[in-house]
């Protein structure tokens, strides 16, 4: 079963990044008010991109990379002129244990 990262632009034009096996029913769920905290104060307007993992850990690593980067930085990614295989490679790094 695929695991899925997504960001969402909330109306107030901040940037929601999560995890979710069912990202369209996840999204229904920010809309209802019963997403994240964050959803909740800051409602969403869209769904701008959504990438598939294989597993929920690959996933969740790959959200952890991507709340890091910095707002424009994210708005690149979801407009694709930054790769996933950045978040990937960022991922990979850290991953990498000392000799």
């Amino acid at each position: 079963m695929s695991w899925f990262v997504y960001v969402l632009e909330c109306r107030d034009g901040s940037l929601y990044t999560g995890i979710a096996i069912d990202v369209a029913k996840r999204y229904a769920l920010h809309i209802a008010g019963k997403g994240a905290r964050y959803t909740r104060s800051h409602p969403p307007a869209r769904v701008l991109v959504q990438f598939a993992y294989p597993d929920r850990s690959s996933a969740s690593k790959a959200e952890y990379a991507i709340k890091r980067l910095a707002p424009e930085d994210k708005r690149a990614l979801c407009a694709g002129d930054i790769g996933i295989e950045v978040i990937d490679a960022a991922i990979a790094a850290n991953e990498r244990t000392p000799d």
